[in-house]
Parts: structure tokens; C-alpha cells; sequence
């Protein structure tokens, strides 16, 4: 998975007032958990932007002006209800051998025979959360739709691997071609042509 560094300086004093000194100065207060303790720090708003304002998941490098580094990834943040700025967010600390819980977006590979026949193509989950090392996290879950026609769906079941845990039931619908009335009719038609038969003239008029 794709990494981001964000440089950081070590926070001292975590109190309110020096909290809303650091918002107020342009600055993001954040803590990073799962180590022995844990770490806060703090770092310019700008920082955070190609890890917060993107779809695409990244795992993060912490670079402290005391030349600490850790690995992490975003675990919660927090947004002011009236200006959308960002006031904290919290990290969790990478370790090889522990597995780490996150969102992983969908990508949608190829077109879909069923849509180009006037199906409506419906995009149930666009991120699908998965448990496993850190070595195996990937960028994108890409899904091959061009063969997917009017009334198919793709499932959880068929993303499987033993290089991660889908916390979802197999049964979950990743993305499906949902029909209609007209194009129910239309792939009919299609499949009668196939055998040779003729459609009537009454089921073509309705």
C-alpha cells in the first residue's frame, strides 16, 4: 500500500488551552495509539490533505522534528461542525506482525455488457473493510465488471484470499446490474434471437 509522510512536531502539553493555541496557529492535534503509550504530536492542516481529502487508502509515515518515525494508519478524525477544518485526528501504530483493521476502496475494472443493454449499474460498496498485516494491505480492491450482465451481481465470496480477512458476510453485494422494465424486455429479446426464435410482435409493442 501507498505511503504518506506527515512531519510533525512532538506535543508537550496536551491541555485545552494549548490544544486551541495549536488550531488557532493553523495546526492539527493528533495522537497515535497502539505503541507502549501514547504518542501525540501535531502538525500543519496542509499536511493531512492527500490522506484525508482522496478515496484511496494510505498507510502513513510520522516524521517528528526529534527524529522519531512510526508507521500508522488513520483511525478516527474529527471535523468542526461549522467549518469542516479539521480539529484531530487519531492514528494506529503499524507493527509487522499484528494485523490492523481498514476501509479499502472498490475499483471497478472494464465495462459492463449488462449496462451497455440499458441496465443500471449499482455500486452497493465502494469500501470494504479488511483485516490483515500490514505487508498485505493493498491499495484497491479491483473488481472485473465486463462480464457482469442485467440481473448479475459480484460478491464479497468472490474477493477472497488467505493474504486477508473480508470482515463482511460472503453474501455481501459489491456492485450488481439492476433491470427494468424495458430492459428486461430487451435482453428477453436478445436471448430469444440467440435460439432462433422470433419475439412477438405484442411483447416487442408493450
Amino acid at each position: 500500500m501507498k505511503s504518506i509522510t506527515i512531519k510533525g512536531s512532538e506535543r508537550e502539553s496536551v491541555g485545552k488551552k494549548a490544544t486551541k493555541a495549536l488550531r488557532n496557529a493553523g495546526k492539527v492535534p493528533c495522537v497515535v495509539y497502539g505503541g507502549e503509550k501514547p504518542l501525540h504530536f501535531s502538525a500543519d492542516e496542509l499536511s493531512f490533505r492527500d490522506l484525508v481529502y482522496t478515496p484511496n487508502a494510505h498507510t502513513v509515515v510520522i516524521e517528528l522534528e526529534n527524529g522519531t518515525k512510526v508507521d500508522a494508519i488513520m483511525q478516527d478524525i474529527q471535523f468542526h461542525p461549522v467549518t469542516d477544518k479539521i480539529i484531530h485526528i487519531d492514528f494506529y501504530q503499524l507493527f509487522a506482525d499484528k494485523e490492523v483493521t481498514m476501509s479499502i476502496p472498490v475499483r471497478l475494472l472494464g465495462n459492463s455488457p449488462g449496462v451497455k443493454n440499458g441496465g443500471r449499474l449499482l455500486f452497493r460498496n465502494r469500501k470494504l473493510t479488511v483485516k490483515a498485516l500490514p505487508a498485505n494491505l493493498v491499495d484497491f480492491f479491483d473488481v472485473d465488471i465486463s462480464e457482469l450482465k442485467i440481473g448479475g451481481n459480484i460478491k464479497v465470496a468472490s474477493l477472497k484470499s488467505d493474504d486477508y480477512t473480508l470482515l463482511h458476510p460472503d453474501s455481501t453485494v459489491v456492485v450488481q446490474v439492476k433491470t427494468s422494465r424495458n430492459t428486461v424486455e430487451e435482453d428477453d429479446d436478445e436471448e430469444e434471437g440467440e435460439e432462433g426464435a422470433e419475439a412477438p410482435a405484442e411483447a416487442a409493442a408493450e
